[in-house]
């Protein structure tokens, strides 16, 4: 595997090394001593994750606080996403700045969020499933949330404004500035 730096500490993306010939393909997607090894950070992951979405559905920003927060390891089992990572790590060099990484069943890049991050995704294929670990369990009453059109992140989200799909419980979600 392969580890390139996002410019956010701890938040990387990870190039599997894929093995290829006339009868399809295969790689490894996760091998917790290696992601350790090669990321300095926990790989005890408690809970995988997976959904479908269409064109045009964005999901995010979406963290979970104090004890219940969690790092993510994300991937995309069929077509394209727009995956964003948000350092709201107080006292971060990093605070209030995000990185986009297109994330697809054809590229099969993984992008490690750490704890401490907004995360969301925006669909840019005509479907996608998407597929994350997590190493800490879902806790409701820690949900924390930005708007994905907040105007000091000014993530580009790379849908068009008429096109993009949001949930009610998304649109919601309050300004990045109610963080601080």
């Amino acid at each position: 595997m392969e580890i390139q730096e996002t410019g956010l500490k701890d938040c990387v993306i990870i190039k599997p090394r894929v093995f290829e010939d006339p009868r399809g393909y295969f790689f490894e997607s996760f091998n917790k001593k290696t992601f350790e090894e090669k990321t300095g950070s926990n790989g005890n992951f408690v809970q995988d994750n997976q959904s479908f979405s269409t064109y045009g559905v964005i999901r995010g920003l979406h963290a979970q606080s104090g004890e219940f927060a969690q790092a993510k390891l994300v991937r995309v089992l069929k077509g394209e996403v727009l995956d964003v990572a948000v350092d709201i790590r107080p006292g971060s060099p990093t605070y209030g700045k995000h990185i986009s990484v297109k994330l697809s069943a054809e590229n099969r890049l993984q992008l490690y969020v750490p704890r401490g991050f907004l995360h969301g995704f925006s669909v840019l294929s005509e479907t996608a499933e998407f597929f994350y670990k997590c190493d800490n369990f879902y806790e409701k009453s820690a949900e924390v949330g930005v708007m994905y059109n907040d105007a000091d992140l000014a993530v580009d989200w790379m849908i068009p404004a008429s096109k993009a799909a949001i949930s009610d419980k998304d649109l919601i979600l309050n300004s990045f500035a109610s963080l601080k």
